[in-house]
């Protein structure tokens, strides 16, 4: 499918446009690279989200991967997309799924769920690649203890636009005159963005809070440049064009911010903080339930 913009006249962007700039702290773990954008000590959320994890890119030799024990979470849902390779997610719910690029998966945690993220044995054997995006969204205060849920979408079903210059694959929400099938627990946007050769897209200005985030390539936003690792905060009420660099990959995100503040400790989200601290004792007494086959797990942190 293809998309135009209604003609408009020409918005000059301005320094104005981009509230902030977010340089993630990168995090090496043993030859596999994570980068941090949210939480930040710029910014702590973006809409819903209050975690933004850049994975990779990486090569592991033969026999290695990824291996991420069984741990929990509660008060969030977690969407894992990736680029390349392949992550195999077994949860508490008795889900085992592999993901591919393109395809999402969606885990609600709510009052609580338990999960691992490795990679699959058949990858390993020619040596494995990996890439990809992992968020966290908060969930309101009315779905914090919802029964936990796990949800995979298939590639196919993801849509992706035409956009001129660009492609563009709409993740959860609704922009670009599409809608994504992922389910979303507040007004949520996520967007990838893939410049096929240099152009401009205008930014979509429906949500409270919208960010940008450069995995690949360079881009900009009027005057602002952006190389790959950067975010840039758009300003509330802006409405600018981003423009990129052929071969830029971007990743849009925004939504709507809640009004009562969220607590982050380790994989827990809360508007409350004393659940907090109950998650805290049920996992170090083992009161999670347990992933069906997974012996291994994260202990709390001290």
């Amino acid at each position: 499918m293809s998309w135009q913009p209604a003609a408009e006249p020409e918005c000059l962007d301005g320094p104005d446009d981009v509230e902030m700039l977010i340089r993630p702290h990168e995090k090496d773990l043993g030859g596999f690279t994570v980068r941090r954008a949210l939480p930040s000590a710029e910014r702590r959320t973006v809409g819903p989200y209050v975690f933004f994890d850049h994975m990779g890119p990486a090569s592991f030799s033969s026999g290695r991967g990824i291996d991420v024990r069984p741990h929990p979470h509660i008060g969030l849902a977690t969407v894992t997309y990736l680029f390349a390779g392949e992550i195999l997610h077994r949860d508490s719910l008795g889900s085992v799924q592999p993901i591919r690029p393109g395809a999402v998966n969606l885990m609600t945690s709510g009052r609580g769920i338990v999960h691992s993220e490795r990679t699959p044995p058949e990858q390993r054997i020619a040596g494995a690649a990996l890439h990809g995006i992992q968020l966290w969204l908060a969930l309101p205060v009315a779905l914090q203890e919802t029964d936990p849920a796990f949800v995979h979408y298939p590639a196919t079903t993801i849509p992706v636009v035409d956009a001129g210059e660009a492609r563009v694959t709409v993740i959860m929400g609704t922009a670009y005159g599409v809608s994504s099938p992922v389910a979303t627990h507040s007004p949520t946007l996520y967007v990838e963005v893939m410049f096929l050769k240099d152009g401009r897209l205008p930014l979509p200005g429906s949500h409270d809070e919208r960010a940008v985030y450069v995995v690949e390539g360079r881009a900009a936003i009027g005057a602002i440049d952006l190389n790959a690792g950067d975010m840039a905060i758009v300003s509330p009420g802006a409405e600018p064009a981003l423009q990129g660099d052929s071969g830029a990959r971007i990743m849009i995100i925004g939504g709507e911010a809640f009004p009562e503040p969220r607590t982050v400790w380790w994989n827990f989200v809360s508007s409350d903080k004393a659940r907090i601290e109950q998650a805290k004792q049920d996992w170090r007494a083992g009161r999670f339930d347990a992933v069906p086959g997974e012996t291994e797990f994260i202990p709390l942190p001290e």
